[in-house]
């Protein structure tokens, strides 16, 4: 089965190249924010609501043109919405969380314990007998 993609009515094109091209701006002005922020927490807030918010409008871009296309209702890019939408503030809170780490184990170089694997089994050998 083919789809005429020309055949796409004018209205439906208009509204999802506005909205494709809305999320691809969102996107840019994350991406922008990357290359020009100067530190590492500055430059993990910029992509967030950027990649979030530019995935949906690209995303609804999609799901309206491809509905008018198929004539019927396209809603599975949803999930491209969804999967985006949970994965970026987790993957932020994770490198801000490993930076932090990273950060405080550089000033005070004393402070976090530095365990090897002999260590560990010692510990666990050690709770187990008593």
């Amino acid at each position: 089965m083919t789809t005429g993609y020309a055949d796409v009515p004018l209205w439906a094109a208009i509204v999802s190249a506005a909205f494709i091209l809305l999320g691809a701006g969102l996107s840019l002005v994350g991406a922008v924010g990357v290359a020009r922020l100067s530190t590492f927490y500055d430059r993990i807030h910029a992509p967030t609501l950027a990649t979030s918010w530019g995935a949906g409008g690209m995303v609804m871009g999609s799901m309206i043109f491809f509905t008018a296309a198929e004539g019927r209702p396209v809603i599975h890019e949803i999930l491209i919405g969804v999967f985006v939408t949970v994965t970026t503030p987790v993957t932020l809170m994770m490198l801000g969380r490993a930076a932090v780490y990273r950060d405080r184990s550089e000033q005070n170089p004393g402070a976090l314990p530095k365990e090897t694997s002999v260590d560990r089994a010692d510990t666990v050998s050690n709770h187990k007998g008593s």
